[in-house]
């Protein structure tokens, strides 16, 4: 079987197909389907896509879930941030190939204010690369039981990875962090993007950021936050944080926050909070 891919500054960039066959681009191609199988996990309980919404996508990665946002509704625009440039170069091809001009890509972090900073790029695992490695650092337990809970909760077309002894969870683990490389990535306030594009709505903000998510949201200017009508965040709950971060939500008048676990992640300190007005 001939292989498909591109080379990407030395590296190879494959190519998957997803289960329902939609064709991406990719670094790993499990992890695709990995980040495939997060898309379903975005859109419940209240979050949708709707004809003509805009969606923002903070920690893009390859732009699996802003393929998925324009297969949702017609119409739909994405702006998608990633700030690794091996991640952006692949989310730049998809972007290419399924965005018919309504598709656009940002290859910077978002934060608080405009900055440089240090990101730790994981080649074994690009989707965990973050500007916060200590979490995982602090806690190695909880990414090994992470990595235990999706071994037991696999996406579908994954299954295979029941099979696999729990006791090996450790080394896989150790194995995905392995080979990490510093890289120096460009970080804009959300506010100055959506000034510069001249936004007037976001209907779907969806945050997933690897740690970053509190950064993001108070980079936020005051007159722009009533222009966002939704929001579903990846929250890692250190220090407080998701109480911290429902009481900000709350002030700025989204009155129905819904947070939930994932299966499998129930030993880790990773949550979802499904935001709306």
């Amino acid at each position: 079987m001939k292989r498909k891919w591109l080379h990407l500054g030395g590296k190879l960039m494959n190519r998957t197909t997803l289960n329902d066959g939609t064709k991406v681009f990719c670094l790993r191609k499990p992890e695709a389907k990995m980040l495939d199988h997060h898309v379903d996990g975005y859109l419940q309980n209240g979050i949708e896509i709707k004809d003509g919404d805009i969606v923002f996508d903070v920690g893009a990665n390859i732009g699996v879930f802003g393929v998925r946002a324009l297969q949702k509704a017609s119409n739909v625009e994405v702006h998608c941030f990633e700030p690794i440039p091996a991640i952006a170069a692949v989310l730049q091809k998809n972007a290419e190939v399924h965005g018919q001009g309504r598709f656009h890509v940002h290859q910077f972090g978002v934060s608080s204010d405009n900055a440089s900073a240090t990101f730790t790029y994981f080649p074994n695992t690009p989707a965990l690369s973050t500007l916060h490695p200590e979490q995982w650092d602090d806690n190695p337990g909880a990414f090994k039981d992470a990595v235990k809970g999706t071994m037991k909760n696999p996406p579908d077309g994954m299954k295979w990875m029941k099979w696999i002894p729990t006791a090996f969870s450790g080394m896989i683990a150790s194995y995905l962090v392995s080979g990490s490389q510093k890289v120096i990535c460009e970080l804009k306030p959300l506010s100055d993007i959506i000034s510069e594009q001249n936004i007037t709505k976001i209907d779907l903000l969806k945050i997933d950021c690897e740690g970053a998510e509190w950064d993001v949201l108070i980079g936020i200017k005051e007159e722009h936050w009533p222009i966002i009508k939704s929001m579903v965040v990846e929250v890692h709950d250190l220090k407080g944080r998701l109480d911290k971060m429902k009481t900000l939500l709350k002030t700025k008048g989204f009155t129905r926050i819904f947070e939930e676990r994932e299966a499998g992640l129930e030993q880790t300190p990773m949550y979802n909070l499904f935001v709306q007005r």
